[in-house]
């Protein structure tokens, strides 16, 4: 897991890197377009034998999936990419939220007191000037949020489809999403406010094809070691330690150049962590 955590945050330094030249929203769309690639293949070698049956709710976990994604590399290429991974990283919290809301699973004291924890958290570091958050606060918490809604998802579909088929709804959701919204985005006047769903395609030049590259290939080996801790050991376990992407992550974005967090991005970065931890925690503890 921690080899894990080292490639996604270096995923991350890609993402950074590319979204100084090339709109996130073709990050996002070259990101996918490598799962698309290897997981369309082993369902060719292997295909499911699942009976299937919640189509739409397949549909709604590759478009919240791929909106969240959209969202957190957006974020990436904008704000120091501890904070960015930070955000997003309270998806556990959420989804402990998700599961009691419409799975009506329990809500124990644990999670309860993680869940303040956590969003006092998100509070030290966006800092909200005037009580109010900026747009890529809003989209940092949407990054978690959205994320959340699809593992819940997750969780309801995996009775109907197997693990290669919901990922591949994600992957081509991550794929399609962004060659329509830059195809509209040839004939409208893009507003500010919008420039993360709507962008004009941008020919990758030069070492920008080597980044994309590194980025498709950290991105997949990122998730094959993940999923190789979850089969390994404790879920629990697994969960914690997911929580050091963050400062690898605030280690590579200080050397490309991220302002070093302050004290109290640090306080918050250290509740959500703790957050994240409780809400993962057997209930018995």
């Amino acid at each position: 897991m921690i080899l894990a955590s080292v490639t996604f945050a270096f995923m991350g330094g890609f993402a950074k890197i590319l979204g100084e030249s090339i709109p996130p929203l073709e990050v996002t769309f070259f990101r996918n377009i490598f799962g698309v690639a290897i997981i369309g293949f082993a369902l060719l070698k292997t295909p499911t034998t699942k009976k299937g049956g919640k189509l739409w709710l397949l549909v709604f976990r590759g478009s919240i999936g791929f909106l969240a994604l959209l969202a957190y590399f957006y974020d990436m290429a904008y704000i120091p990419l501890g904070e960015a991974v930070t955000y997003n990283k309270t998806s556990p919290l959420f989804l402990a939220f998700f599961a009691w809301l419409f799975l009506k699973e329990k809500l124990n004291k644990n999670a309860i007191f993680a869940l303040i924890i956590g969003f006092l958290g998100i509070v030290f570091i966006a800092k909200p000037i005037g009580g109010t958050f900026d747009k890529y606060d809003i989209l940092g918490i949407f990054s978690g949020i959205g994320a959340a809604l699809a593992y819940t998802s997750i969780r309801e579909l995996k009775n109907y489809y197997d693990t290669r088929t919901i990922a591949m709804s994600f992957m081509l959701a991550g794929t399609i999403g962004p060659v329509i919204l830059m195809l509209i985005s040839q004939f409208i006047d893009i507003p500010k406010d919008l420039d993360f769903l709507f962008a004009k395609f941008q020919m990758p030049q030069g070492k920008e094809w080597i980044y994309i590259v590194m980025l498709g290939t950290l991105a997949t080996a990122s998730q094959l070691l993940m999923t190789k801790a979850y089969s390994l050991t404790k879920a629990g376990i697994v969960g914690t330690i997911t929580y050091s992407q963050i400062v690898f992550a605030v280690i590579i974005g200080t050397l490309l150049g991220d302002k070093f967090p302050d004290i109290y991005t640090w306080i918050g970065i250290i509740m959500v962590i703790v957050a994240g931890v409780l809400v993962s925690m057997p209930q018995k503890r």
